[in-house]
């Protein structure tokens, strides 16, 4: 399946938009993760604990997509957005990541 952030696919004719499609993952800090990260901050360099849950939910919500955009009969998904939302507050350190995009066949 093609994805892009295009909202067209070049040198390919759309010949059906099958609608919105959207995909949704939850990931949540622990206090180990929390401590680990200040300490990289501390001495500098990169928090790859973070990086890889953020890359592990990005993936699940964009399989999520994928799989509901097939269930419609796409071949493609344009329009492609990605969002992080730090939901805080009550639900602690959980950032919710949307994928979100037009399900399209083309020719």
């Amino acid at each position: 399946m093609i994805l892009t952030s295009a909202n067209t696919l070049e040198n390919k004719e759309i010949i059906e938009y099958k609608g919105l499609v959207t995909g949704e993952a939850l990931i949540g800090a622990n206090i180990y993760k929390d401590l680990f990260s200040g300490v990289r901050d501390v001495v500098g360099g990169r928090t790859s604990t973070y990086e890889e849950e953020i890359k592990k939910a990005r993936d699940i919500a964009l399989e999520s997509m994928e799989e509901k955009a097939e269930q419609l009969g796409a071949n493609a998904i344009i329009g492609l957005k990605i969002a992080y939302d730090n939901l805080g507050g009550t639900m602690g350190n959980t950032i919710l990541i949307t994928t979100y995009g037009t399900a399209i066949k083309y020719e």
